[in-house]
């Protein structure tokens, strides 16, 4: 008599995910291989790129014009001076940024363009994820990123800026770090890819079992608002216009 086939054996453990989302699209099933990337370039990074090229032409031109001394003056405005550019806001942008990071570990932030693009900008912060959790928990929400003004020669944008002393609802924490996106940051960001706005766990380190082996986040929709070349603000934007936490992150030149 024929014998049954034993079934085949099952694994003990299997990895814990818990997802809340916003959006329509839900995050893939994990699986032990590292998902291929597909996130696509910054469109600020292509116009970055066309527009120093299309510079450098116009210089090379401009450079071969003779110099002309203009006979006339500008024109003297009341009071001798005149109107100070930055005491208006100028209009802001959505962004996508998301908060993420180990239980125990610092939490990271990444801007982008959107949940498609690589992201433009990651920032180590002075805070770990469970005590950002916590403060969250609370309401509200204030992160300032500060850091000291550069020589006027020394042009670089604000968000490039290296280094931040940091300060949570008025609390120095520490200092922030700018850094390139390590392969674990975009592989975060390809798992979220389709994940407009929400919060959940992600499977994380393999070597680390319990709750402190899995990786948090949060993203949400962020409004951009830029007063100067020496201060933006992201507003994060609720999808419930009065309910969840509120949080601004600040990031300024002193």
């Amino acid at each position: 008599m024929d014998q049954a086939e034993p079934p085949p054996p099952q694994s003990s453990s299997t990895p814990r995910t818990s997802v809340s989302s916003t959006s329509s699209s839900s995050i893939p099933a994990p699986t032990t291989t590292t998902p291929p990337l597909s996130l696509l370039e910054p469109v600020s990074s292509t116009k970055k790129k066309n527009r120093t090229r299309v510079f450098r032409v116009f210089r090379n031109v401009f450079r071969s014009f003779p110099i002309i001394t203009p006979a006339c003056r500008l024109p003297s405005l009341p009071g001798g001076r005149l109107p100070d550019s930055n005491s208006r806001i100028i209009a802001g942008s959505r962004i996508t940024g998301t908060l993420f990071g180990y239980r125990k570990g610092r939490v990271s932030l990444s801007i982008q363009e959107n949940p498609r693009n690589l992201p433009t900008v990651v920032v180590e912060l002075a805070l770990q994820t469970n005590v950002l959790q916590k403060e969250m928990n609370l309401g509200m929400v204030r992160i300032a990123l500060e850091c000291e003004k550069r020589d006027k020669k020394e042009k670089i944008n604000l968000l490039e800026e290296p280094l931040w002393t940091m300060y949570c609802n008025g609390k120095k924490n520490g200092y922030g770090v700018k850094r390139e996106a390590t392969e674990e940051d975009l592989n975060v960001m390809e798992i979220l890819k389709p994940v407009s706005m929400g919060a959940g766990v992600l499977p994380g380190k393999s070597d680390v079992e319990g709750p402190d082996g899995e990786m948090t986040y949060m993203r949400a929709h962020f409004e951009r608002v830029v007063k100067s070349k020496d201060a933006e603000t992201l507003y994060m934007l609720s999808p419930d216009a009065n309910d969840g936490p509120e949080l601004s992150i600040f990031f300024v030149r002193i």
